[in-house]
């Protein structure tokens, strides 16, 4: 069975865009939500959390459980039993449960990417795509299940027989990110549940009604209830279940500070625990786009600006600072600035918004805390008006003229501000590339294809994109995931990223009788 990417909706049709309106008006009558810690089938607390929308935040979106230490270990208990049974199926029948998922959240797909829109404030087409990558994700693992089962071709020498199998870990502690609240966590479920592990999962606390939602439809499609427990909580139970011995895997998406630290954390094994810990990490990066000075201005603008500040720049995979060329730095800082002006900062539920609030006030002050470093650096060439009214807006921003030790260049904002550093040339971008210690994404445009092997050559980061836009990474089509401090393991939604989730067993057999060989 081919895989093919879930196709998005087509939102310049009306009829689309009227179903979408519809969907969340039908939301809209149905909150605050309630989201209960579910382990081993009960349902738990639904009090101690709070998520609003970030454009208006006096509006709750939902009410979560709590989750505390005590939930996280009993989770990951009702895992372990669950996994005796989840595990010895036939990687088919989990196949078959997984499709049955992406099957579900078709079903739902309007109400999902609705609340979206309202939890996270990720304009539709954002909200859409990241349904469909959790679409995507259930079908490609439910895919690479069945060729784990085959398992790898092995020499055949005569008189014995060699066989690779690869197993399931046990229990997989599943972190992920508000920012993609559907497509993340789903992606790192699916893998952990596709090679026969049982999952505890433990959403960002803005985002736990996204979760709910995932949790639900992969009940129904037929994961087991203790195969798959659900923690809203804070850090604490997170952390908690870092440290649990019962826990075989950590899958983390998010920043680097707390991927560190679940590294360190998952490095200690008590006497307790009989295994070490794997941990699947996908975390922060600088991201840098290079611009040459043959490069097409016509096309390097406007993907700059959507991967600076489309979702109001929110992705692990947004640009954050230009490379340019000094030969066409002047020219490309004035058309940028002219773009950054022309931007449609608004609420997310507005089909033209190009700009959404950030998720919450404390993003908007990291942001306008380096908007301020930026001014008293260099210089802020443009900075757009915040609207007016509710919602943790950012003003998209372009910066210049920072000196290279300023902070605003080194370290990630995840916030619409692109600052713009002037180089002399390709091999001086290469190395301002090479000194971060962060190497998630990339970009350059260069119409020379000398220049492009000499970059591709040098770059260290995990995704390099190429006359175009860095963001928008595709399950099957573009692996995603960082190098350096900006992850470890392999690409999510590609080849050998189930394989993170299992041991590899060989079993060789002597296939000698009484002086015969039985092939």
């Amino acid at each position: 069975m081919s895989f093919r990417n879930e196709p998005t909706l087509e939102l310049r049709r009306a009829p689309a865009r009227q179903s979408l309106l519809a969907a969340l008006d039908a939301l809209d009558a149905r909150l605050p939500l309630s989201v209960p810690v579910l382990v081993g089938g009960g349902r738990g607390r639904v009090e101690g959390i709070e998520s609003t929308d970030p454009g208006r935040p006096s509006r709750l979106v939902a009410r979560a459980g709590g989750g505390t230490s005590e939930d996280a270990l009993a989770a990951v208990e009702a895992a372990r039993r669950g996994f005796r049974d989840w595990g010895r199926r036939p990687a088919s029948e989990r196949a078959e449960v997984l499709r049955a998922g992406a099957a579900g959240l078709r079903e739902r797909r309007l109400e999902l990417a609705a609340l979206q829109v309202r939890e996270c404030a990720k304009p539709w087409a954002e909200a859409d795509a990241d349904v469909c990558e959790a679409i995507d994700f259930l079908e490609y693992y439910a895919q690479g299940a069945a060729e784990l089962e085959s398992g790898p071709e092995l020499v055949q020498a005569p008189g014995e027989r060699n066989l690779m199998r690869h197993a399931p870990r046990g229990v997989v502690a599943v972190i992920p990110p508000w920012n993609f609240p559907l497509a993340i966590p789903t992606g790192m479920t699916a893998a952990a549940l596709a090679a026969g592990n049982a999952a505890v999962l433990k959403p960002a606390e803005q985002s736990p009604a996204s979760a709910l939602m995932l949790i639900e439809v992969l009940h129904a499609a037929g994961v087991p209830a203790d195969a798959l427990a659900l923690v809203p909580g804070l850090g604490d139970a997170g952390a908690a279940l870092v440290r649990h011995p019962g826990v075989h895997v950590i899958a983390f998406t998010g920043s680097s500070r707390v991927g560190l630290e679940i590294v360190r954390t998952a490095a200690q094994t008590p006497d307790e625990q009989g295994h070490v810990k794997r941990v699947v990490a996908e975390m922060g990066g600088k991201n840098c786009a290079i611009v040459d000075e043959d490069a097409d201005l016509d096309d390097a603008v406007p993907a700059l600006l959507r991967s600076a500040f489309a979702y109001a720049g929110q992705k692990c995979s947004a640009v954050s600072r230009v490379l340019c060329h000094e030969a066409v730095a002047g020219t490309l800082i004035e058309r940028l600035a002219g773009a950054t002006e022309a931007l449609i900062v608004g609420q997310a539920e507005d089909f033209a918004t190009q700009v959404p609030p950030l998720i919450e006030q404390e993003a908007q002050e990291r942001v306008s805390g380096y908007s301020h470093l930026a001014a008293e650096h260099g210089r802020l060439v443009v900075q757009r008006d915040e609207p007016p009214g509710e919602g943790w807006f950012a003003a998209p921003t372009i910066a210049a003229d920072l000196p290279r030790d300023s902070p605003v260049l080194h370290e990630e904002i995840f916030g619409p501000l692109l600052a713009v550093d002037v180089v002399a040339d390709i091999e001086a971008a290469c190395d301002a590339v090479d000194a971060l210690p962060l190497a998630l994404t990339g970009g350059l445009f260069s119409r020379n294809p000398a220049t492009v092997e000499r970059v591709i050559a040098r770059s260290p980061v995990g995704n390099l994109y190429i006359n175009r836009a860095t963001t928008g990474a595709m399950v099957g089509r573009q692996p995603f995931g960082g190098n350096r401090r900006s992850g470890i393991g392999s690409k999510a939604g590609g080849p050998g990223y189930l394989l993170q989730f299992t041991e590899p067993r060989v079993v060789t057999e002597n296939t000698v009788r009484h002086g015969l060989v039985v092939e």
